[in-house]
């Protein structure tokens, strides 16, 4: 089908035109959006561990494993200072985090998850710190200068608190070894928004109105030892730290479960 343009019809008019029947809605939400709440930046220390590469520790104090190194984590991970470790409730809170303070850092924004603790040394000298892992630290620099921005040491960066976002990731529960049918633990992963899960209640088979309160036992592996056999299915009730939001995923755990096992919810605090 010809496309007939009305005469007189400028070349501006034209090019106008051609930019609308072009424009789509492709935006492709990237692995964090900026929190609504958050538009200013503040400064932090940041210095980096592990390989160059890599994701700093396997886990760490978080209880995460080797998912960070995996997506959606991708290794842009940070253990945290005590300001932004909390005691393992800032397990999960997503940042953002730049620096102009070197020759060979680009200024650009990095979006990392705190998955680890930074117990000494300058994380406890500094209000806020980051102890980046290799990947995230050189991830700040100009492009192809990223070695030499490791080698800068301890840096003075800027950071802001975002919202996670994990496009098409569920909640997702990987159940600690130890559990057994008295005893139920399990890391909560990718938790969209505030990231960090402040409060988590756990419902049996399906006939029961009763929710059973959680205990977090530490970084972001929650738990129930409810002294009874417990009788899966099981649902979760989550709740976010800041916002209060509250999220049920229903029969996430399955009748016949194994510990150490991983179940997705199909579910996350942004649907």
């Amino acid at each position: 089908m010809a496309l007939v343009l009305p005469q007189p019809f400028s070349f501006f008019a034209l090019l106008l035109l051609f930019s609308l029947l072009h424009y789509c809605s492709c935006f492709n939400p990237k692995l964090f959006n900026v929190s609504k709440t958050a538009s200013k930046w503040s400064p932090a220390g940041a210095t980096w561990y592990g390989s160059a590469t890599g994701a700093g520790s396997d886990g760490g104090a978080c209880g995460y494993g080797n998912a960070v190194e995996q997506a959606p984590f991708s290794s842009k991970i940070s253990a945290g200072g005590p300001s932004l470790f909390k005691s393992g409730k800032g397990c999960g809170a997503c940042y953002q985090v730049k620096c102009n303070s070197n020759a060979a850092c680009s200024g650009n924004p990095v979006a990392v998850v705190i998955t680890d603790e930074c117990p000494g040394g300058p994380c406890l000298s500094e209000s806020v710190h980051f102890d980046l892992s290799g990947t995230a630290f050189g991830a700040m620099a100009i492009s192809g200068r990223d070695n030499e921005l490791r080698n800068a040491g301890i840096l003075q960066i800027q950071y802001q608190r975002v919202d996670c976002n994990y496009p098409g990731v569920p909640v997702t529960f990987r159940i600690d070894a130890g559990s057994n049918p008295n005893y139920f633990a399990a890391v909560i992963e990718y938790a969209d928004g505030d990231g960090d899960v402040g409060g988590v209640d756990l419902r049996q088979a399906l006939d029961s109105d009763m929710w059973l309160p959680m205990q977090q036992s530490w970084g972001a592996v929650w738990k129930l030892n409810s002294g009874s056999e417990l009788k899966a299915p099981f649902s979760f009730r989550l709740k976010e730290t800041e916002s209060g939001k509250t999220l049920q995923a229903g029969n996430v755990i399955p009748a016949g479960w194994q510990p150490g096992a991983t179940y997705r919810s199909l579910v996350n605090f942004e649907d």
